[in-house]
């Protein structure tokens, strides 16, 4: 019998971590060759870990709720095959101690040489102040001695200033380096520094009371990072919105028309979403300024246009999930992905990395009758557009014998956009051309 550590998978360029939302298999249980063993969640979406093997789960290393680093193993699963148990778990230790640089063991080992031998003290996840330490951290802090108040100390240089593995070793490395001079004159001064640059004025909340007959509902975990996201995005951009309407009576007269034939020939149903979507994608080429992202005092011009696609989820929560180079796809391409990430968002299904990388968002508020919206901007990027319904209304057409009234199909657009970086020329000239590219549609063309 062999023996198989199962990993948290790489999600994506900026997921470092993960937290364990539930195991669906229990020590002891036999496990399928891709059968999802355990749920995971990150900031910015929840998804399965499968296993890579057949076989059965002998051990279960993180507990529910676990903050688990990219890499780490989480499980180990035993399979038929040659060669003892004992030895390939060495070679699994010996693996992964081999991800650790070379010269932070050897800086960590001449730290442990130095020091003091102290007794390790347990840290807890979450200090007094509200600052989180991962598994990793944690256990580093405990083998080498440094106490809470010391953690507190380290400005760290993860997301939300989180302590990485990288600052805590660095730590050590400076304090190893300083064991000949008295410390403990030296060390609180930083705490007192570092306190004092690590607070920061929190709005304070209205007072809300309860009474005996209210019920209190706890948040979901997505709709707890929803929340902060949508606050943080409104501190730090400048909102401001245009609006515009916009005649798409040639567009559905079209779609009516080519929908049945669309669907035989490409098996997907044709919506007014995707339709809507290359035509933003071909707007975005026009005005590039407006697929940009604010970097401190600079600003960044993607090369991609990737083209977020807000949807809403069963548990009334909103993902969104990303397609890539939008701008390349035709309307049966657009259509595609568009159905195929829809599809998927409501069912749990999209990967980490689909959900990354957006550049200009785009939600349907028309898909719950609203005429129009002023939506949050998706940071870190600087504009979205809100697509509201499409109604039937009298509307004024003029024609060479003159002006008369007539039914037209019109719909809303809202243009929210970071006034920073985005003035409202370059705003309102960005719908005026998505507009005129709509209301210029040929009713006659193929798909």
């Amino acid at each position: 019998m062999t023996r198989f550590e199962l990993k948290l998978p790489k999600m994506g360029e900026s997921v470092a971590e993960a937290t364990i939302t539930s195991w669906l298999k229990e020590v002891g249980d036999t496990i399928e060759l891709d059968e999802a063993v355990v749920e995971i969640a990150t900031d910015k979406v929840d998804s399965e870990v499968p296993s890579e093997v057949e076989g059965t789960l002998v051990e279960i290393l993180f507990e529910k709720d676990a903050v688990v680093g990219v890499g780490e193993t989480i499980a180990i699963i035993e399979i038929e095959g040659e060669g003892s148990s004992e030895d390939n778990v060495q070679e699994k230790v010996t693996e992964t101690k081999g991800t650790v640089e070379v010269s932070d063991i050897q800086e960590v080992e001449k730290t442990i040489e130095k020091a003091v031998e102290v007794k390790a003290t347990p840290i807890a996840k979450t200090s007094d102040s509200g600052k989180f330490y991962s598994p990793l951290v944690r256990n580093i802090a405990e083998t080498e001695g440094v106490s809470m108040d010391e953690l507190e100390a380290i400005v760290g240089s993860g997301k939300d200033g989180r302590v990485t593995k990288d600052d805590i070793l660095g730590y050590l490395e400076n304090r190893g380096s300083s064991t000949k001079t008295p410390t403990v004159q030296q060390e609180k001064p930083k705490v007192v520094e570092a306190k004092k640059n690590e607070q920061k004025p929190v709005a304070k909340a209205a007072p809300v009371s309860v009474n005996g007959g209210d019920e209190i509902i706890e948040m979901s975990r997505m709709g707890k990072l929803i929340a902060k996201h949508m606050v943080d995005s409104v501190q730090t951009s400048a909102h401001v919105q245009s609006f515009i309407e916009i005649d798409v009576t040639n567009i559905v007269k079209w779609r009516n028309k080519v929908k049945d034939a669309f669907f035989k020939r490409e098996g997907e149903k044709l919506t007014f979403t995707p339709i809507l979507m290359q035509a933003v994608a071909s707007t975005i080429k026009k005005y590039p300024l407006i697929n940009i992202q604010v970097k401190g005092d600079s600003i960044v011009k993607k090369k991609n246009i990737n083209l977020g696609m807000a949807a809403a989820l069963p548990d009334g929560n909103l993902i969104v999930p990303v397609i890539k180079n939008a701008d390349q796809l035709n309307l049966v391409g657009m259509t595609k992905s568009v159905n195929d990430l829809a599809n998927r968002a409501r069912n749990n299904a999209l990967k980490p990395d689909e959900i990354q990388e957006g550049t200009y968002t785009v939600t349907n508020v028309g898909s719950f009758g609203s005429v129009m919206g002023t939506p949050i901007i998706n940071q870190p990027q600087v504009a979205i557009l809100a697509l509201g319904a499409i109604r039937k209304v009298p509307a004024v057409i003029e024609t060479p014998e003159g002006d008369f009234i007539g039914i037209r199909q019109k719909m809303f657009v809202s243009h929210s956009y970071d006034h920073r970086v985005v003035n409202g020329a370059l705003g309102g000239m960005f719908i005026k051309t998505l507009k005129e590219t709509l209301e210029a549609w040929d009713v006659n063309q193929d798909f």
